[in-house]
């Protein structure tokens, strides 16, 4: 199965955007991984508003890139050969359809939070790249925004660079479900005593 890894830009205080959606703040002085990133990436998942900023430079955006899947109910045609849109009643169909390609490489969660935590929730994520910039913008689109459950992280690993900036990538702590031991040890058909 592919993996979903989440990679952006966040400010200190947990910006994506500032104030007025701009990104002018986004450090681009060196590469920060992504063309390691890029060699093992195929497709890009993205949501409407995110996609919206870049569309018509999917190349350029995208380098190398061989699948931008847009997540959007209002747009209906691909403008570049390359996109896909899924709609939210295909949604999960076609998101197992596309993981469950060993085909391909990595998958990248490019945006927006809205997206993020639609595939939190479902807990499609494997992984947070967050490349945490040294600026507090005091305002802007927030990464997490109305989450409906915790998301228990597991520190993967770190790497700051001489400009300030940190990268953290985090996977998500595994879940037992415990409803399962309850109904082994109280069921004693299920428990051999």
């Amino acid at each position: 199965m592919r993996k979903v890894i989440l990679n952006l830009a966040v400010s200190l205080d947990g910006f994506i955007e500032g104030p007025n959606g701009e990104f002018d703040w986004c450090l681009n002085d060196q590469d920060y991984g992504m063309a390691e990133f890029f060699f093992d990436t195929n497709t890009v998942f993205i949501g409407r508003k995110s996609y919206e900023l870049v569309a018509g430079l999917e190349d350029q955006y995208f380098p190398g890139i061989d699948k931008v899947c847009v997540f959007s109910d209002t747009i209906t045609d691909a403008m570049h050969p390359k996109v896909e849109i899924i709609s939210s009643k295909n949604f999960d169909e076609r998101v197992n359809q596309i993981l469950a390609d060993d085909e391909g490489g990595q998958v990248w969660l490019f945006g927006g939070a809205n997206l993020l935590n639609t595939f939190l929730e479902k807990r499609l994520v494997a992984e947070m790249l967050l490349s945490v910039h040294p600026v507090i913008l005091g305002g802007g689109k927030p990464l997490f925004q109305q989450l409906q459950n915790r998301v228990n992280l597991l520190l993967a690993g770190t790497q700051a660079f001489d400009s300030g900036l940190v990268q953290l990538r985090y996977t998500l702590r595994p879940e037992f479900d415990y409803s399962m031991l309850d109904a082994t040890f109280t069921n004693p058909e299920l428990n051999g005593f």
